[in-house]
């Protein structure tokens, strides 16, 4: 089971302030397996992501594959395609979007699509969303994908769910077959809003999701790492999520 970092854990602010190669250097000085460069945090992206080459397990697109309308967003698809190939990153991860009925007739084209840059697997993403963030819109979403003939992944937020007043335990049970990906993501209540926590401070049953998940696929940081000594912060998470995976 790999390790990764979601580059957006270092913040916007120091991920801004130093660029994600620095702290693509530093996850890999922390012992994890990999990053996922975060496209919205893109200072300079001909610059950037052909330094990161070959660095990246996952490119994190933050457009929708479908509009608002629910039209297949093929320029947006298009986009993240390209950033993971100059990434030489095998994987692509976007939310859905807008998907609803009227975009089931677009399946077919997206199938075109992928079968045209194979060295690219798309997953899909339970984003913090009415409509690309709730375990009705997932499981219509997937299921339709598959009477279409297409065998999409998904990556599974453990967090995220909490932001659409889901239950992330049901959703893991419920999406398991899906699961390619995990972002491991604990959560607080604010008075009022849901934020990102380490694992260990979060009020949501991690460990009974984490057992209801696949143990045998990439697992991703993607909460705060803060601290003086950033490189220890982040080699103890990695560790915490190793062991956490192992005992679940």
């Amino acid at each position: 089971m790999k390790v990764l970092i979601s580059l957006s854990s270092f913040g916007a602010a120091e991920t801004g302030r130093h660029g994600q190669l620095w702290c693509t250097d530093l996850a890999q000085q922390a012992g994890a397996d990999g990053v996922e460069v975060r496209g919205e945090l893109l200072r300079d992206a001909a610059t950037e992501l052909p330094a990161l080459a070959g660095r990246a397990a996952v490119y994190s697109s933050p457009e929708g594959l479908w509009t608002p309308q629910g039209a297949l967003d093929e320029a947006a698809l298009a986009r993240g395609v390209q950033a993971a190939q100059v990434l030489r990153a095998p994987r692509l991860k976007m939310s859905i979007g807008g998907f609803g009925s009227p975009s089931h007739a677009s399946l077919h084209r997206l199938q075109a699509l992928l079968q045209a840059a194979p060295q690219v697997e798309l997953v899909i993403e339970n984003d913090q969303t009415a409509t690309a963030g709730t375990l009705a819109a997932m499981q219509a979403f997937f299921a339709t994908q598959a009477q279409a003939g297409l065998d999409l992944g998904m990556t599974f937020d453990m967090g995220n769910w909490h932001w659409q007043g889901e239950c992330p335990l049901q959703a893991a049970q419920a999406l398991a077959p899906y699961v390619r990906y995990v972002h491991c993501k604990g959560v607080q209540r604010l008075p009022a809003k849901w934020v990102a926590v380490p694992l260990a401070d979060s009020v949501a049953p991690w460990r009974a999701v984490l057992r209801a998940l696949p143990a045998d696929v990439p697992h991703a940081i993607e909460y705060p790492l803060v601290g003086d000594d950033l490189v220890a912060v982040t080699r103890e998470q990695v560790a915490f999520i190793r062991a956490a995976r192992e005992a679940a």
